[in-house]
């Protein structure tokens, strides 16, 4: 198995930012999109329920429209492809059973061998504490996805934005996500940064390993 070295991951890490400026004319092919939305889809999150859905917006159009419901950031308008990431509102029973479901096609297995699993899924999510937060832990796992989407970008060379800068009512009204059951928690504009972007030349800030970094 072909691994990515250390040296290699830690470079292109460094080689990541925030891109404050994208070239309009760089698009990412089809075979690196394939390759980014399918890390998107691998993301962990919490019980693997993943209760999100990632909106991938290239209409140049609709990304307009999306800009302006974004501070009016240009990356929104100027970058490849617009990654909006959604999480559900509610967790319920039959998302329980859907995700189950799933899990007893892909792994060959009874959805009774899965009662144990569903009953403590249920006990938390759906008629626990922490159902009275739900909402915001479904956001946490789209920030998950986030993460691991930067990341698989940067492997290859792919440069993105993350952000919150937006209006997440007027993002959940221009999608169509009313009476779906998700809602706009963040987005991340990606492609190749502009030639002329100086942010992409400035050194990144970051605190001494130590500083951050405890071991016990």
């Amino acid at each position: 198995m072909t691994t990515l070295s250390g040296a290699s991951l830690l470079q292109q890490l460094n080689w990541r930012y925030a891109t404050k400026k994208f070239d309009p004319t760089k698009k990412i092919s089809a075979a690196d999109w394939a390759v980014i939305e399918e890390a998107l889809v691998l993301s962990p999150s919490s019980y693997g329920l993943q209760p999100w859905k990632f909106i991938v917006v290239t209409d140049p159009a609709l990304k307009a429209s999306l800009r302006a419901a974004s501070w009016n950031q240009a990356q929104v308008e100027d970058c490849s492809h617009h990654v909006v990431f959604t999480a559900k509102t509610d967790i319920t029973e039959a998302d329980a059973d859907r995700f189950l479901a799933r899990t007893a096609e892909v792994r060959g297995v009874t959805l009774e061998s899965l009662a144990g699993y569903k009953k403590y899924l249920i006990g938390d999510l759906v008629h626990g504490p922490r159902h009275a937060i739900i909402g915001e832990w479904a956001a946490r796992q789209a920030y998950i996805a986030l993460g691991n989407l930067m990341t698989s970008a940067a492997v290859l060379g792919v440069d993105a934005c993350p952000f919150e800068g937006l209006e997440p009512d007027k993002y959940d009204a221009i999608l169509g996500l009313a009476g779906t059951g998700f809602h706009t928690v963040c987005a991340c504009p990606m492609g190749y940064r502009s030639a002329d972007d100086k942010y992409a030349s400035v050194p990144k800030v970051r605190f001494r390993t130590e500083d951050v970094v405890e071991h016990r």
